[in-house]
């Protein structure tokens, strides 16, 4: 048997019923995002499709490390830094992760102050989390020289399992490319933000309509997801 629906202008619809209603609620778009802005959902989608694709590179790392046979490089020794004859272990990484975990705070502080159309708050927080970022990005940019220079390839390292080096900068290196599109949106959102584009429907990109400040939550999502991804692979890369 089929439903019946009413629409806002009072007209019925059938609507089939058991599986082939939830396809068509979802196939018509009626149900799934019914609440939720097309923006949103699709950068939802978005990280989705790259979630899987992190998940893969993780569960590759996984594989390599644990079928080789050849001793895989501790961490704690490779990423350690000597500062003032000291030798201390893993410093640089957790210095990077406090930065892009901070700069989590400062997008969510910007989230709110956009709802509220505070312009300027809102703007620099964003370029506070972008500075966050950049920050990070350049921090990598030494780690990734300072393994260069101790002889660290894609195809082998100084230290036991040639699969190390292809890991560790595949992992990385996508993840700082998202780090680093994600710094260039915060600048260019932000510069928005405060020329007011959102409030005088100034026509360009993601400023269709008068006062959207919703790209800036679009914008905290991704910034959000870059920021998870990343725990993930401080947890499985640095600290196995």
């Amino acid at each position: 048997m089929a439903e019946i629906e009413w629409t806002n202008s009072g007209a019925s619809t059938a609507r089939p019923a058991g599986w082939r209603g939830i396809t068509a609620d979802w196939s018509s778009d009626q149900r799934a995002f019914k609440n939720v802005s097309w923006g949103k959902a699709m950068m939802w989608i978005f990280l989705l499709s790259d979630t899987f694709i992190f998940g893969c590179f993780l569960l590759s790392y996984m594989t390599a490390r644990m079928s080789t046979t050849v001793p895989w490089p501790n961490p704690s020794e490779v990423f350690a830094l000597t500062i003032a004859g000291h030798h201390i272990p893993l410093i640089l990484i957790a210095i990077m992760t406090f930065v892009l975990i901070s700069s989590s705070g400062t997008m969510a502080m910007a989230v709110n102050f956009g709802y509220r159309r505070d312009r300027a708050k809102t703007a620099a927080l964003m370029l506070v989390t972008a500075a966050f970022g950049a920050t990070f990005v350049g921090m990598q940019a030494f780690e990734w020289t300072k393994l260069i220079s101790e002889g660290v390839r894609p195809w082998g390292n100084p230290w036991g399992a040639a699969q190390f080096g292809s890991s560790f900068f595949m992992i990385t290196g996508f993840h700082g490319t998202h780090v680093t599109i994600g710094v260039i949106f915060l600048i260019i959102i932000a510069r928005k933000v405060w020329r007011g584009d959102f409030d005088v429907e100034r026509r360009g990109f993601f400023t269709s309509r008068k006062g959207n400040y919703e790209i800036v939550e679009i914008t905290g999502l991704y910034w959000h997801f870059v920021d998870l991804v990343w725990v993930f692979i401080f947890a499985f890369f640095y600290l196995w």
